[in-house]
């Protein structure tokens, strides 16, 4: 998530790990990483993914990022579709106006100071460039921030490996724009989780784990009655 710790995936990550070895990295200037010189971009972090995973050695890997991370999860998938096994865009839009207006009015003088509120205890504690170096990184997010997402919906159809697009259905992302993310797609899987909003892997984890996991699975069910592609 934008500003977030892996640590948000606290209710996801013993679940994943019964089942596969399991890394969560940090992001250049989130938690317990420096930040560098120069702007940041979902981009950029994509190669410093893509790097850590060829480091690692890792080979294809199972790729799953939510809210901004899902921006950077895409670019990896686009830049390097042989590091992605499989992907889960959670809360993740492909343009600016994917966004609610809600999800639009966080980028406003109003919304930056709560932003500001809920990122900085986060980070302080953790960062090891010093508590007082939040202003920089919180600047560089928020023209990240209101750059991107910017992919369009042509380059979707480049990315020939299986898709989950999750969202809450009261989300920053509109339900139709997921959808027609999702539509967009060569092999894709849509959900709605139901009663959560942008955090719904921390609201209804035990669904949210068991919708990761049926999808990251080797045998998919079977469908019994398709009658035809997702509709935006």
């Amino acid at each position: 998530m934008a500003g977030r710790t892996a640590d948000s995936w606290w209710a996801q990550l013993p679940a994943l790990a019964e089942h596969y070895r399991v890394y969560a990295p940090e992001r250049r200037g989130h938690g317990r990483t420096h930040d560098l010189p120069g702007p940041v971009t979902s981009a950029l972090m994509a190669e410093d993914t893509a790097a850590f995973l060829d480091e690692l050695g890792t080979g294809p890997v199972h790729l799953v990022g939510w809210s901004a991370g899902g921006q950077v999860a895409l670019w990896l998938a686009l830049r390097r579709p042989d590091l992605v096994r499989k992907l889960v865009l959670i809360s993740s839009g492909v343009r600016r106006d994917g966004g609610t207006e809600a999800d639009q009015a966080l980028l406003s003088e109003a919304g930056t100071v709560l932003l500001d509120s809920m990122l900085r205890p986060q980070y302080e504690p953790l960062s090891p460039d010093g508590p007082e170096h939040f202003p920089v990184v919180f600047e560089k997010w928020l023209q990240m921030w209101r750059e991107e997402p910017d992919f369009g919906f042509e380059r979707l159809a480049q990315l020939s490996m299986p898709v989950l697009v999750m969202q809450g259905d009261d989300d920053g992302v509109r339900v139709e724009h997921s959808a027609a993310v999702a539509t967009a797609l060569p092999d894709a899987q849509l959900a709605v989780v139901p009663g959560t909003s942008h955090v719904a892997p921390l609201e209804k984890p035990a669904l949210v784990n068991q919708l990761l996991l049926d999808f990251l699975a080797e045998e998919q069910a079977a469908k019994f009655m398709p009658l035809g592609a997702l509709e935006a």
